[in-house]
């Protein structure tokens, strides 16, 4: 199976369409699955002039080799938040979006937090509640391929 390659110009639409589709959610915090999630959520970000952002890091992949189990690290402080949206740019395994959620959902009881992602994968553990794409292998986003130095 050949890997997909993500454009800029894909990126711009999808973000534009995820700010119609999160418009009812109205979102007071905006949650970045680093690294991936940086790039979208810094673009919804500045599509909705929404300025409370915030991080929290995840590895589970050490480039394309997964880990048993996503290490997740900087847990923001959400206590001036009553909606956060999480943004990623895909849900693979969703062993992530899971264990982001049941740390954030145990931590922050009264917020009420959704999911949105570029790409999203048959038979991942949880699925977000807003995926634009379906992916079957491994997508290129322009962030990762575009500004590596051979």
């Amino acid at each position: 199976m050949s890997n997909t390659y993500y454009p800029y110009e894909t990126f711009v639409e999808d973000v534009k369409k995820l700010a119609v589709l999160t418009k009812e959610f109205n979102p007071d915090g905006l949650l970045a699955i680093a690294r991936g999630g940086l790039t979208l959520t810094h673009a919804y970000a500045q599509a909705t002039d929404n300025r409370n952002l915030f991080t929290i890091n995840s590895i589970l992949y050490d480039g394309e080799v997964k880990r048993s189990h996503p290490k997740l690290l900087n847990l923001p402080e959400l206590d001036c938040c009553k909606r956060v949206l999480i943004l990623d740019d895909i849900v693979d395994s969703g062993e992530t979006l899971k264990a982001v959620l049941t740390v954030l959902q145990e931590r922050y009881p009264n917020i009420d937090f959704k999911s949105a992602v570029l790409y999203s994968k048959p038979n991942a553990l949880i699925e977000p509640d807003i995926s634009l794409h379906h992916a079957e292998g491994w997508i290129d986003f322009f962030w990762e391929k575009d500004f590596l130095v051979e």
